[in-house]
């Protein structure tokens, strides 16, 4: 199919798709497109105006600042992928990167642009979440700070407001003592997750300290793994406290059944992952000491 008719806007500066945002109410924001074209092809949504931002070089950027690492929302899969920055500074980010979409797709999808949509089943929102990641939304009359627990609310829902653009994305520093995984099971490699679960942690003699554990694809969105988090908190780091962690994931969880998978082998896959994650984390915590 073809999308429904549309207004063309190619925007030059961040002002002008601010301005373009709040004239038009039914503007949609056309950064990769790997998802919003489909979705208008099939026409599942119908902008009255689409504003392209390709054309901004302010929003394509990975640079530290301040002991964060700051990602323009404009900034390319392939370029976060393989990026020395992302890398050192959020190595959960660069662990998911080998299981996110194919090489023509992430040559063309943006950062921004996927955690903006919020695919119940994308990686990137896990991610955010588990790095304790910033949103930086701009609007007309300034900008403001979303952490990634508030910015994901429901399916292909944030909490950006409609006249708002993502402009930045800002994860904290890794830290010496912690440790990150990134597991997932897929139907083919590249595919969406059918479960995903992305693992920070903190080891602090030989206990954990920290933990955010949050899994994709077992609900309408990234979902924190919270009891699984206070399980493993304050544990020794064995695998007695790991299997508990693991078993709380499980239960936890209420995941949909579909084509992909049923609700039962979902809880399984997070069991699994759960610990899997857990056991390279707590391995990566000795190596950062």
């Amino acid at each position: 199919m073809k999308p429904a008719s549309f207004n063309y806007i190619r925007a030059k500066t961040v002002d002008e798709v601010l301005a373009a945002l709040n004239e038009h109410s039914d503007a949609k924001i056309l950064a990769g497109g790997q998802s919003l074209i489909a979705m208008m092809n099939l026409r599942l949504v119908k902008p009255e105006y689409l504003v392209d931002i390709n054309h901004i070089s302010d929003l394509d950027y990975i640079r530290l600042e301040d002991n964060e690492l700051a990602i323009g929302a404009l900034t390319r899969h392939s370029t976060a992928a393989s990026s020395d920055l992302v890398r050192e500074n959020c190595p959960l980010m660069a662990a998911a990167y080998g299981y996110i979409a194919h090489k023509a797709v992430r040559n063309r999808g943006t950062v921004g642009g996927n955690v903006c949509h919020a695919d119940p089943a994308s990686e990137n929102p896990a991610v955010a979440i588990a790095s304790e990641a910033k949103m930086i939304l701009r609007n007309s009359n300034g900008e403001r700070k979303v952490a990634a627990d508030d910015f994901f609310i429901g399916l292909y829902e944030t909490s950006a407001n409609q006249n708002e653009l993502l402009t930045e994305i800002r994860i904290p520093k890794a830290k010496l003592g912690q440790g990150f995984s990134f597991q997932e099971v897929s139907a083919r490699k590249g595919d969406f997750a059918i479960v995903c679960v992305a693992a920070s942690i903190k080891i602090e003699n030989e206990t954990c300290s920290e933990a955010r554990i949050v899994a994709s694809g077992v609900g309408e969105k990234a979902t924190r793994l919270t009891t699984a988090e206070e399980v493993i908190k304050n544990s020794p780091a064995n695998s007695e406290s790991i299997n508990l962690a693991a078993n709380e994931a499980r239960t936890f969880i209420d995941p949909p059944s579909d084509f992909h998978a049923d609700s039962e082998y979902r809880k399984d896959l997070a069991f699994t992952l759960t610990k899997r994650a857990l056991e390279e984390a707590y391995e990566q915590c000795r190596g950062r000491k």
